[in-house]
């Protein structure tokens, strides 16, 4: 290890020819104008960064539940403004005056007879049950088509063209016939409803013979069929039935089929579509329709009921009702009549349609319990008497 030499610098001499080293010279004003650019630079750019730092902000991110609830409150809050809005009366005054309404409903052109008819137009025609006329406008080999008026026309196949079995359909329908008809399907998709003269024809058939009935008419049928409990009949193409207990005599009555019968109505139901006939019921209304009301008659007692007695009147019954029978009062309806008795009373009643005959007997008393108190007399003396009701009955037939 050597020994420094602080003067060695000092020894050391040029060698040659070599140019000494030369030293830069800077001058004190360069320097400091050169500083005086770096700090003006270092300025602006912190100017910089502290603008840059205040106009980003920091985003806060929240979260979707937050957000949604934000979101709420704000549609929620809109709304009652608008809900404000609609409760404040209109003042027409704060608005701009040049707003005018340009027409008014009244100003519409509107047309009610046209409306109506547009209406008509669109309602459906043909509801169940309803009877229509219409025309043929087309035959086909399974039926035939029928024009009612509607959108389209009415369908009606070939089994209920009439009754029975048809040969002769094409020959038996032509186009342009006209005809009513019974709509017995409502209109499809289409507007086709399904009609029929089967059923119309049937209904008609119900509607007449439920009209006899109540008339208490009777009729003659053919006897076509029988089977174990009756004989069968056709009545203006409604199946009729006769029970045997309803002929006058039922022994034999399959020699019956192909005779003719005069019967009476003795049940009628289209609903259920029965049709009951009876024999003895139109004996027995053909000798009601020999009476009359206010008629005196005479007959045997058959049978006391509870409610009064039953009358054989030669082949038909007479009902005697209690209510019917005293003005008086009594405690037993055997006091005053028994079976197999004959008594004498006056028809006060007809009913055709039941086979019933009412029958009275207050009505031949003088007085109040007559009959409880001198029944022989009462009996004896009827048919004067029954001369002083006559009037009461004819006022009574007069008010039907």
């Amino acid at each position: 290890m050597g020994v420094s030499n602080k003067n060695a610098q000092d020894d050391i001499q040029p060698k040659g020819n070599k140019k000494p080293l030369q030293v830069l010279h800077i001058s004190k004003k360069d320097s400091q104008k050169k500083s005086q650019e770096i700090h003006n630079e270092q300025n602006n750019l912190q100017e910089d960064i502290k603008k840059e730092n205040i106009a980003i902000k920091p985003q806060i991110i929240k979260d979707h539940p937050v957000k949604e609830i934000e979101d709420t409150n704000e549609s929620i809050k809109a709304f009652d403004i608008s809900q404000q809005d609609l409760n404040r009366p209109l003042n027409f005054t704060e608005q701009n005056k040049d707003f005018k309404f340009e027409r008014t409903v009244d100003e519409f052109d509107f047309d009610e007879s046209a409306f109506l008819e547009a209406l008509n137009a669109n309602e459906p025609i043909g509801a169940t049950g309803e009877t229509i006329s219409g025309k043929v406008i087309a035959i086909e080999s399974d039926g035939l088509y029928v024009d009612i008026g509607g959108k389209a026309p009415g369908y009606m196949p070939k089994k209920e063209c009439g009754l029975g079995v048809i040969t002769n359909f094409k020959e038996r329908f032509s186009i342009g016939l006209e005809m009513e008809v019974l709509v017995i399907k409502e209109q499809n998709a289409d507007g086709m409803v399904t009609v029929s003269a089967r059923a119309l024809i049937l209904r008609k058939s119900w509607e007449k013979v439920s009209n006899f009935a109540k008339k208490g008419e009777l009729i003659d049928v053919l006897i076509n069929g029988f089977n174990r409990g009756g004989l069968t009949c056709d009545v203006d193409g409604l199946r009729g039935f006769i029970p045997r207990s309803q002929l006058e005599d039922g022994q034999d009555y399959q020699s019956f089929v192909g005779k003719t019968l005069k019967v009476a109505f003795l049940e009628v139901n289209p609903e259920s579509r029965k049709l009951v006939l009876s024999e003895k019921k139109a004996s027995i209304v053909s000798k009601l329709t020999s009476l009359e009301l206010g008629q005196l008659i005479e007959g045997e007692v058959l049978a006391v009921k509870p409610y009064g007695f039953f009358i054989d009147l030669g082949g038909a019954s007479g009902l005697l009702h209690q209510s019917s029978l005293t003005n008086g009062s009594i405690r037993s309806l055997r006091e005053v009549f028994r079976e197999g008795e004959i008594i004498k009373a006056l028809i006060s009643e007809i009913d055709l349609e039941k086979g019933r005959i009412g029958l009275n007997t207050a009505l031949l008393e003088n007085s109040a319990g007559e009959l409880i108190i001198d029944k022989q007399k009462v009996m004896q003396e009827a048919a004067e008497r029954a001369l002083k009701t006559k009037t009461l009955f004819n006022k009574k037939e007069l008010d039907k």
